[in-house]
């Protein structure tokens, strides 16, 4: 192997280091949830990049929904008396959001990894030896 001038053959990367730059900007949580997918898994189609960036943007907006909802309460007082959050519904549907586009990029299912040992007979008719 020819090394390029140049060059280093080892780099070290950060952990806060953005594993890939999404098209558009994202706050502090949607940037850490898009850099710990991408370093698990390798989304590299438009559509399900656009996907993920979308999730990561929610995630965003729900955590300032959130903040919002533990500066005020989670009850809050009306002319007609006390009412849940007004920003409750917008953050369950935030979050189901989230999750729902998780499952659509099927980042929810782990691979099986095969255990110590040898590997199994295969199954079927096959011909004589």
């Amino acid at each position: 192997m020819r090394k390029l001038p140049g060059t280093s053959p080892l780099s070290i990367v950060s952990a806060t280091h953005p594993v890939v730059s999404p098209p558009r900007p994202l706050g502090a949580h949607g940037m850490a949830l898009l850099n710990s997918i991408m370093r698990e898994y390798a989304i590299t189609d438009r559509g399900g990049l656009e996907l993920l960036v979308q999730a990561c943007a929610t995630v965003d907006r729900v955590e300032a929904l959130r903040e919002a909802i533990d500066r005020d309460g989670e009850v809050v007082a009306s002319r007609t008396g006390p009412k849940a959050h007004p920003a409750l519904r917008d953050e369950l549907a935030g979050r189901a959001f989230i999750v729902r586009t998780l499952e659509r990029l099927g980042l929810n299912i782990e691979t099986i990894k095969p255990g110590p040992g040898r590997p199994p007979k295969p199954l079927g008719w096959m011909p004589p030896a």
